[in-house]
């Protein structure tokens, strides 16, 4: 295996901290990369991994050259992505997860698209509500929405998207529009169940430039992104969501903002990956490939 490949496999096991997920990685069989990192220890006369039954951890040595590692195939990657990828034909399994709100036609239309323009790339789409563990679960890159947590994934901002506080028209017409937040006291919600514990996702405003922060307490709560909307335009209650997932909804008047005025900050929009020291090719492309057409799609509901 050259020097190359080898660091690249050096990372990848740093990283996912399994053999058999870095062979599955890099496409190379599990004997492969246990004989690349015992060559490499040799080479370098230094333990770099800590081994067990159940975990592979980095020594203190390798966590040195990690770091070194990951300028190098920082500047490898940049070098070798300077003049584009004219003449070379794209390929490899590429999987992307999306929440289910944004598998709507305008994404998935665009996401064939993207399998016109690289035909040989074999995607795999996962839509879900629940956090996806990239690493655990083979999963190349996610589209997110919202603050992310600190980790070691790395993070792509696309843009920052609008939230709209709606209500469909027959619930305004039997309960009154709210014209200020104290008067959601009295109103019905529809509330979202969000993580593995299932807990109310607050709605977010903005008075008087401060965040206020309101949980609904009367109407009815949905752990399915479809679902949530649904509700809405079924009259259960006011709801909040991304202008996104609203839109037609918003556009047919099956759904009409209140509050305008308290529109909240707008959340990031981030497509995230795991580590761009050795970026396979096929997922470089895609995250650049979303950077531009995400705002082609949803710019009215995007902000700067």
């Amino acid at each position: 295996m050259e020097l190359l490949q080898t660091i690249q496999v050096f990372a990848s096991l740093a990283e996912l901290g399994s053999f058999t997920k870095t062979a599955y990685a890099m496409q190379v069989g599990r004997p492969q990369v246990t004989r690349a990192i015992q060559q490499l220890e040799t080479s370098l006369g230094v333990r770099l991994f800590q081994r067990t039954t159940r975990k592979v951890r980095l020594t203190s040595e390798g966590e040195r050259f990690y770091e070194r590692v990951k300028e190098i195939l920082g500047k490898v990657a940049e070098a070798t992505s300077m003049f584009g990828h004219a003449g070379t034909v794209m390929r490899g399994r590429l999987r992307v997860d999306i929440p289910t709100a944004f598998a709507q036609p305008g994404l998935i239309d665009s996401l064939r698209d993207f399998t016109v323009l690289y035909p040989e790339i074999e995607l795999t789409l996962g839509v879900t509500d629940r956090i996806v563990d990239l690493v655990a679960e083979g999963v190349d890159c996610v589209l997110r929405i919202g603050e992310l947590p600190s980790s070691s994934l790395v993070a792509r901002r696309i843009g920052q998207a609008t939230m709209v506080t709606c209500a469909s028209p027959r619930y305004l017409q039997d309960h009154g529009e709210p014209k200020t937040l104290d008067d959601l006291s009295t109103h019905r919600g529809v509330t979202f169940l969000s993580g593995q514990n299932k807990r109310s996702r607050p709605w977010q405003f903005l008075d008087g430039g401060e965040d206020q922060t309101y949980i609904s307490r009367h109407g009815i709560s949905v752990d399915e992104s479809n679902a949530y909307v649904e509700c809405g335009v079924a009259g259960f209650g006011i709801l909040q969501a991304p202008g996104i997932t609203l839109d037609r909804h918003l556009a047919d008047g099956s759904l009409v903002e209140v509050l305008r005025a308290y529109r909240p900050r707008p959340r990031p929009v981030s497509v995230v990956y795991p580590s761009r020291s050795h970026l396979a090719p096929q997922v470089h492309v895609f995250v650049e490939w979303m950077r531009e057409q995400f705002p082609r799609l949803y710019g009215r509901w995007l902000e700067s």
